[in-house]
C-alpha cells in the first residue's frame, strides 16, 4: 500500500537533488522542490487514504461505548432498593 508514496518521494528526492546540483539551481530550490512536489502531496494522499480507517475506528469505539452503557444494571445507583409494592395499611 505504501509502495506508491515511497516511489513518489524517491522521484521527488531525485528532482530535488537535480535542482540543487544544477549550475543554475540552489539548495533552497531543491528543498522547496522536495517539499512542494514530494512531502506535501504524499502527506495529503496518505491522510485521505486513511480516512475510511479512522471512520471505522470511531464507529467501533462508539459501538463499544454504547455496549458498555447497556451493561450497567438499572439499579446500579448505589442506593438501597425500595419495596416494589407499598405495604397495606389497616384502617383504625
Amino acid at each position: 500500500m505504501y509502495i506508491v508514496p515511497i516511489a513518489w518521494l524517491y522521484v521527488a528526492l531525485m528532482m530535488a537533488i537535480a535542482e540543487a546540483t544544477n549550475s543554475n539551481g540552489t539548495v533552497l530550490g531543491g528543498l522547496i522542490t522536495f517539499v512542494l512536489y514530494g512531502l506535501g502531496p504524499v502527506a495529503l494522499v496518505v491522510y485521505l487514504m486513511g480516512a475510511p480507517a479512522r471512520r471505522r475506528a470511531i464507529k467501533a469505539r462508539e459501538a463499544a461505548e454504547l455496549a458498555a452503557a447497556h451493561l450497567v444494571k438499572p439499579d446500579a445507583g448505589g442506593h438501597a432498593a425500595a419495596d416494589a409494592v407499598a405495604p397495606v395499611r389497616k384502617e383504625p
